[in-house]
């Protein structure tokens, strides 16, 4: 539980993004109770009839996004969960039993392995191994020269906590290949496989169709309000809806979060590839403006970035970077930065190295790079007056 203290800090910083007047992306959880509902009885007609029934237990909207979602991949069907966590882990406990082996080749920085609490393990008896430790995915070799089986493989894309980094599409389409060779099924985790179509030059419904099932998020890139969708061959997706209720998924009435995903297909979808794009100048002049700053260390990664959100790495202790970032955006009305987080290695941080991950979104479509240089020197200043 949250102390006072960290409940004031986080009250302040809120206020200070919220308050600003300058920042690179504006998302829905910074707004307020009732403006999120407004935003969302303002929004909901365009999407879908508002005098359709509520949802109960699944129909209306929620099939609608279903149906919806499994056009856009390319998917035979589609079903909606209220998080990825029991998305996905739904998805590899069904090839589990389809496979007959309940091993699982992932990434050690994934998200099952990082931030659902050893789930995988705990709740539902699969097992996992690690090809590589590298900050990328695997690659085919990796694959081929495993020592032990495993009847899936789960690739993340990107890897956001090695940096939203992504293979090449020769390197996805090689190592999709090689296990296949192994007779092993491939799940993508796609919470934000939405923005990876430019760095790919291909569209969902190839990268999607690479897979034997993919997982969706709503609430990152499309910023809805909660949920995700599972998609895949029709059979896997009915035994999928069976074992959603027995997680406790089968929700009974969801049309909110479900409403907030469809608007955020119609409306954020279509303007991933410009955030991309635009977080390309967005580093540049980050570099730059680092560099011009005389920072003694810093680096920008991936540079240029694979989608719209990237790392920034700066040789100075947390506390420093979030009061530097939090008085900059009091003080000034730009906020370049939120959170800063300390580097424990595993994506290659070096020791006494912390790191913020940038988003790219339409409020950053108005920076300039001088406008992000300019506000790197200011950033820069404040950090070296609390140094």
């Amino acid at each position: 539980m949250a102390t006072m203290d960290e409940q004031e800090q986080r009250r302040r910083r809120l206020t200070a993004w919220r308050g600003a007047r300058r920042v690179l992306a504006r998302v829905g959880a910074d707004a307020t109770l009732g403006e999120r509902l407004a935003a969302l009885a303002a929004d909901a007609p365009s999407v879908h009839d508002p005098d359709d029934c509520t949802d109960v237990y699944g129909g209306g909207v929620v099939a609608d996004l279903e149906r919806r979602t499994a056009r856009l991949l390319g998917m035979e069907a589609a079903a909606f969960f209220p998080t990825g966590t029991m998305a996905q882990q739904v998805a590899l406990r069904c090839w589990a039993g389809r496979t007959g082996n309940a091993t699982v080749a992932l990434h050690p920085l994934s998200h099952p392995e990082v931030h659902e609490g050893g789930a995988l393990g705990m709740v539902s008896g699969l097992r996992t191994v690690h090809p590589t430790s590298e900050p990328r995915l695997p690659d085919a070799e990796e694959i081929r020269e495993f020592p032990e089986p495993f009847g899936t493989l789960m690739l993340e894309l990107p890897l956001r906590d090695a940096g939203f980094v992504l293979p090449s599409w020769e390197e996805l389409t090689a190592v999709v290949d090689a296990a296949r060779e192994r007779d092993a099924v491939v799940h993508f985790d796609g919470a934000r496989l939405w923005e990876c179509g430019p760095h790919f030059g291909r569209a969902l419904p190839e990268i999607a169709g690479l897979a034997d099932s993919v997982y969706v998020s709503f609430y990152k890139s499309l910023d809805g309000l909660s949920g995700a969708v599972l998609a895949g061959p029709s059979t896997l997706v009915e035994e999928a809806r069976v074992w959603r209720h027995r997680y406790g998924g089968q929700l009974f009435q969801q049309f909110p979060a479900a409403l907030s995903a469809l608007v955020g297909l119609e409306r954020e979808l279509p303007r991933l590839p410009s955030y991309v794009a635009h977080a390309k100048v967005v580093a540049g002049a980050l570099a730059e403006g680092f560099a011009a700053a005389g920072v003694p260390w810093f680096r920008v990664y991936p540079e240029p970035p694979h989608t719209h959100q990237f790392q920034v790495w700066l040789p100075y202790g947390t506390e420093v970077l979030d009061e530097a970032s939090v008085r900059q955006a009091e003080r000034t009305g730009v906020a370049l930065f939120r959170r800063w987080f300390a580097g424990t290695g595993g994506a290659g941080l070096p020791p006494g190295v912390s790191f913020t991950e940038v988003t790219v979104r339409g409020a950053g479509l108005e920076w300039s790079a001088g406008d992000v240089r300019d506000a790197v020197a200011g950033f820069v200043g404040v950090v070296r007056g609390l140094s």
